[in-house]
């Protein structure tokens, strides 16, 4: 199944002005449950750098958190897009 961000309010919302730091974090323990939305929520309009459970991590900039994902702006390198990800891909995240 596809993820689909939430209707509405994305089209208002605006990428950080900055770029994410420029370094990678050490990860943190990993758990072997899905993320929690209360815990990720606390990242809210934060950097945050996930680790998904597969693939490499990278910068996010979190906008929304859903029962089931999370969505908000994902640094590709070069600038910030719109994107979104299952809180049951993700491995472990922490933010600044």
């Amino acid at each position: 199944m596809a993820f689909m961000p939430p209707q509405g309010p994305q089209g208002m919302q605006q990428p950080p002005s900055a770029p994410p730091p420029q370094f990678a974090p050490q990860q943190p323990a990993a758990s072997t449950f899905a993320v929690d939305p209360g815990a990720i929520s606390g990242c809210l309009f934060r950097n945050t750098y996930i680790w998904p459970r597969f693939g490499n991590g990278f910068w996010f900039y979190p906008t929304f958190v859903g029962r089931t994902s999370v969505s908000g702006f994902r640094w590709n390198g070069r600038f910030w897009v719109y994107s979104g990800i299952s809180l049951r891909s993700i491995e472990s995240f922490t933010c600044f």
